[in-house]
């Protein structure tokens, strides 16, 4: 008689379904601290639910959205088993690039692939999203985790995330109206944010490893580790209120992979160029040890990353000083670092 074959479970094939729903309550105090009153329903649902009267009161609301993820920083965070930031990073990715039109972000959803569940882990990844979103002031109404197994390595993940926003299209910021004269101000980033980790990671992680931790005297005593995870810098509500509160910004910015270079050319005009003043901000240090570790000119820098720049902004130079004091008000470091001129298009530095 032959042997009766033994049933192969879910979780024989490296899926346990007992620690996703282990994981699922653990993040659902995350997830409802993020509940705008838009919000219906819970988490669990099918499909997320929000009340479309965030907008009830426009005259005509134009819906804005973006997808993005982290990058090769995930790696840095599996590196030195440090989860609960990237989240941060995963929604500032997203919440900035609406905001550069001047949308609001109204809530926002995330996908975790992860080559073995941990619930532990994935509560950490979350509270980091959960707390982006709250620093952007959207909801987060769905997300989805799956395992992997066998296309992903066990203690492997990867991120990504969904925004979708609103703005009044009246009230849009598109850089249409940028003309010469009108002022750039910078705002300070919190150092590299979530782009050229590629790089950063070859210059200055592979074959240090157990340095990471160590004091580190160009970053002030301060430890590579703790640089290279600080989170992206949400910007959402400091520039929405300057917009409201103050107005004559014609143009917004979310510097990103390209650097000044390659973003702020994205939102203007042709015929005009920003010309950015060099020394005009503060570069953090951490930039100072890629460029050296890399051995990387300045314009090859200025065009990878961003420099110590998060997000930009075209002002009326009527308006500039007023815009920065707002933003200076809420926490922000701000400098004004260029004008628009006429010109063949793009970014110089003087």
């Amino acid at each position: 008689m032959a042997d009766e074959q033994r049933p192969i479970t879910y979780r024989d094939a490296g899926v346990d379904i007992d620690e996703g729903a282990r994981a699922v309550e653990r993040i659902r105090a995350h997830v409802r601290s993020t509940y705008r009153p838009e919000v219906i329903g819970d988490i669990g649902g099918f499909g997320g639910m929000f009340s479309a009267a965030a907008f009830k009161d426009m005259d005509d609301p134009v819906l804005v959205s973006s997808t993005d993820g982290v990058g090769t920083k995930l790696k840095v965070a599996q590196l030195l088993d440090r989860h609960d930031t990237v989240g941060i990073d995963l929604v500032a990715m997203c919440v900035n690039d609406v905001l550069a039109v001047g949308a609001e972000p109204l809530f926002f959803l995330d996908y975790i692939a992860i080559g073995s569940l941990s619930a532990q882990k994935v509560e950490a990844i979350v509270s980091g999203i959960a707390e982006g979103c709250r620093q952007a002031g959207c909801a987060l109404i769905g997300g989805e985790m799956a395992e992997h197994p066998g296309t992903m390595a066990p203690d492997d993940y990867d991120l990504s995330g969904f925004c979708v926003g609103v703005v009044d299209r009246g009230a849009a910021v598109t850089g249409e109206s940028i003309a010469p004269g009108d002022v750039v101000l910078g705002i300070a980033s919190s150092g590299l944010h979530s782009n050229g980790y590629s790089l950063v990671r070859k210059a200055l992680v592979e074959g240090a490893e157990g340095a990471l931790e160590l004091p580190n005297a160009a970053l002030g005593g301060g430890t590579l580790a703790d640089a290279l995870l600080q989170p992206t810098r949400i910007y959402v509500r400091p520039v929405l209120d300057a917009l409201r509160a103050v107005g004559g910004i014609k143009g917004m910015a979310h510097i990103t992979g390209g650097g000044i270079t390659e973003n702020l050319a994205r939102v203007l005009p042709g015929g005009f160029e920003a010309r950015v003043v060099l020394g005009s901000w503060r570069v953090p240090g951490i930039f100072s040890l890629v460029q050296r570790a890399a051995a990387l000119p300045d314009d090859e820098m200025l065009r990878t990353f961003n420099m110590g720049v998060g997000f930009a902004l075209v002002c009326d130079e009527r308006r500039a000083a007023e815009v920065a004091a707002r933003l200076t008000a809420s926490g922000e470091r701000v400098f004004e670092i260029g004008t628009i001129v006429e010109g063949e298009g793009g970014v110089s530095y003087v």
